[in-house]
């Protein structure tokens, strides 16, 4: 026999509804009054707004059910009835008790601020209504909660405690157990390439012995079907374009700590492309969709190249205001030879403009600072391109967790369209207190209070501080990027700097620069921008013990005291595709720094130029190179403290930081007018790490050194090292550490294997 389950609302429902039908039948009569009876916190207007007759209706049994089912509805009572007393309605109803408290008790794994939050979406909260329905639907939701981090052996028990005023507490007991743990995966019906090389793809693994940091044996569905599909795009990229999944099987030991992963595919026959049509309209451009092709005929079918080629056209097509342009890849296969021609069919649909701009989910960044950064207007046609690249420069901003547009038809009309650019507002204030240490500068101490968007303006405001054994700043600093409605930035620095050379004499000297300066960024394209400014500072050298020589010359030619009024030009563009572990891209910035009133006058230029290769998806090589060269103007030398330093991390690494360059007959490393950096680094994957880009490993080789006034910039001059390291983006901060040996110096370098870095960007 089947046993049927009723929820406990609806069968009080419906028995009190048949009960009321057999034992309250009554004739149809005129109401007088209708009274409520049993309420202690519920409103009285709920309950007479729940019933489906009022004073002076005609009362019938049939409204009596009715409202009876419509009170249970409300979930705010436990049982409900509804008694005659001649021609008024009396209605008897009993409160369910309300949540006093949620308690957990066991709960490691998880904030309870993120637990109770969870159990709020599912009804389970303080000051609710109870429902022991609701409960067991929270005991479920906690127990998904803890899958989500392995966690299958977890247990939770509810327990119920009455309280006085109608009142409970409910206390959730959480047994977590141990993570489960990925104890195999196999790969089966796979001939073309081996099980290592499809694992290698995948971020789940077995355990290793850096599993527990990378947690990459934990299972998690939505982490398989990211394999699956790393595995299918492995394939698809190299000619199996009737590559299949047939199944996947996860099975859980019985006691719940390890879990066996099998997955079988369906190879299918080896493509080779032997030629690519167009088919549809291309409105009559066909030359100019076929330049944007991708797909190489003579080669193996590859996935990657239809997407893009796809891609392409649909963003042409939208660029010419088609916003719902379909292409659609339909290739001819000759399964027999291998062989398959790409058939690209286009339906462009119809062109369209955008009506009206709208922006949501900003509660507090203004509309303006949003709308100034689209490229795509109202009343003009749509262009797909467009939309994207003010989609990217919103983003950009980095106000916001995520930036969506959304392309909706006008109804009524077959030619408009409306966008919505919805932001989810993240927080832009930033209070950092930190502290790091390096084997050159020993403890730092660095404070920062920052706001990206004060008030909602997109304005910038900061304060910074920084210490070390040879340099110390605080910088105060603001930026409007709109001072001008054209995008033209403006930031203001206000600084104070002391700093120190490194010696080999030691002394009580220090060199204190205290300034100002503005600078205008002048936006040229959209990923192009000239900067130019200009400051004030001066600078004061303090202290007579172990002053170097070229101090004590620029202190007589200049006085203590020396100020200088520099102006600054800059060009910048960075298309790397991420700042802290870029695997591609390019960087260029350009730096001219000219004093031109004061005491001093000078030139200062620097240029540096980064690139990276993706070898692999794993592998990346980077290159990176800067040149720095620095002369006095008007018959004045070249300030001593605008001299270039090198060595360490940064520069040449194996040598001590500042190291490189003339020395002082004091013993002081103060640097030149000309350097010369050199850099070549291998990224590879941490062994265990899997592909997580936060931890690596690299191979380096440096070249570079610091030439002064007097020395011409010689091959035999320049330094060179090579070694090994590793780079971490640590939860404390970015860590880089290396080791190497310099193959190329001089007796008198100063020489350091080892040097690290933690609590600043690299």
């Amino acid at each position: 026999m089947t046993a049927v389950r009723f929820k406990p609302t609806l069968l009080a429902a419906l028995l009190a509804s048949s009960l009321f039908q057999a034992a309250w039948a009554v004739e149809p009569f005129v109401l007088k009054d209708i009274r409520v009876e049993g309420l202690q916190r519920a409103d009285a207007g709920t309950v007479f707004a729940s019933l489906p007759f009022r004073v002076g209706d005609t009362y019938t049994d049939d409204k009596g059910a009715a409202g009876l089912r419509s009170l249970f509805a409300t979930g705010l009572f436990k049982d409900v009835r509804i008694q005659i007393d001649g021609n008024v309605v009396v209605v008897v109803v009993e409160e369910r008790p309300v949540i006093s408290r949620v308690e957990f008790v066991g709960t490691k794994e998880f904030d309870k601020d993120n637990l109770v939050k969870a159990l709020k979406d599912v009804g389970i909260g303080e000051g609710q209504p109870f429902d022991r329905a609701l409960a067991d639907r929270a005991e479920q939701e906690l127990k998904r909660q803890y899958l989500t981090r392995s966690l299958y052996g977890v247990e939770v028990v509810t327990t119920i405690t009455p309280a006085e005023r109608n009142r409970v507490n409910v206390t959730f007991t959480v047994t977590e157990g141990e993570v489960t743990k990925i104890k195999s995966i196999r790969i089966t019906g796979n001939q073309a390439f081996s099980e290592s090389t499809l694992l290698s793809q995948m971020d789940l693994t077995t355990g290793g012995y850096l599993t527990w940091y990378t947690k990459s044996d934990q299972y998690a569905r939505s982490k398989l079907n990211a394999d699956l599909e790393s595995i299918k795009a492995y394939y698809l990229n190299r000619g199996y374009l009737e590559f299949k999944i047939e199944s996947t099987q996860v099975a859980i030991s019985p006691d719940k700590q390890d879990i066996s992963i099998a997955i079988n595919v369906t190879e299918g026959p080896r493509y080779v492309i032997t030629g690519v049509k167009l088919d549809g309209d291309y409105l009559g451009k066909e030359e100019t969709f076929r330049k944007l092709i991708t797909i190489k005929p003579g080669e193996a079918y590859r996935a990657e190249d239809v997407a893009s080629t796809i891609k392409a056209f649909t963003d042409r097509f939208a660029a010419f205001g088609y916003a719902f342009a379909k292409v659609d890849f339909r290739p001819e296969l000759d399964r027999d030879k291998g062989q398959a021609v790409a058939v690209l069919v286009a339906q462009p649909q119809r062109r369209v403009y955008v009506r009206r701009v709208n922006v949501a989910g900003n509660s507090r960044t203004r509309d303006e600072v949003i709308r100034r950064e689209f490229r795509q207007f109202e009343a003009a046609w749509y262009d797909g391109q467009k939309i994207k690249l003010s989609r990217d420069r919103v983003d950009r901003l980095g106000y916001f967790k995520q930036v969506n547009i959304e392309t909706t038809e006008v109804p009524g009309t077959a030619d408009q369209v409306d966008l919505t650019i919805t932001v989810e507002e993240k927080p832009t204030g930033n209070l950092m207190l930190g502290a790091g240490f390096s084997s050159a500068e020993k403890f730092t101490l660095t404070a920062s209070v920052k706001q990206d968007n004060v008030f909602g303006t997109g304005n910038y405001l900061g304060v910074e501080l920084n210490t070390s054994k040879y340099n110390r700043t605080i910088v105060v600093s603001t930026v409007d990027p709109y001072f001008t409605d054209n995008g033209i930035s403006r930031s203001y620095d206000v600084f104070y700097r002391t700093s120190r050379p490194l010696s080999t004499q030691g002394g009580d000297y220090e060199i204190v620069t205290p300034g100002a300066a503005v600078r205008f960024g002048v936006p040229y394209t959209e990923f192009d921008t000239v900067f130019f400014g200009a400051g004030a500072e001066q600078t004061a050298i303090h202290g007579t013990t172990g002053l170097p020589v070229s101090y004590q010359l620029h202190r007589e030619i200049f006085g203590e005291r020396s100020l200088s009024v520099p102006l600054t030009v800059g060009w910048a563009r960075d298309a790397r595709d991420s700042t802290i572990a870029p695997t591609s891209g390019r960087y260029q910035r350009v730096n001219l720094e000219w004093g031109v009133a004061g005491d001093t006058r000078y030139l200062r230029s620097d240029y540096q130029f980064q690139q990276y290769l993706p070898l692999t998806n794993r592998y990346t090589l980077g290159f990176n190179g800067e040149f720095g060269y620095g002369t006095g103007l008007s018959g004045k030398p070249y300030p001593v403290f605008k001299n270039f330093t090198g060595g360490g991390l940064g520069t040449v690494r194996g040598f001590e930081q500042g190291s490189l360059g003339p020395v002082d007959i004091e013993g002081a490393y103060v640097g030149g007018n000309k350097r010369i950096n050199l850099n070549t680094e291998l990224y590879v994957p941490f062994p265990g790490a899997g592909n997580d880009r936060t931890l690596r490993l690299f191979g380096y080789v440096d070249a570079g050194n610091v030439w002064g006034e007097t020395e011409a910039v010689r091959w035999k001059d320049f330094r060179a090292s090579a070694g090994v390291g590793i780079s971490w983006v640590s939860p404390v901060g970015p860590l880089k550490l290396s080791y190497g040996k310099p193959f190329r110096y001089f007796d008198q370098d100063k020489i350091q294997k080892l040097q690290f870095q933690i609590g600043t960007a690299f």
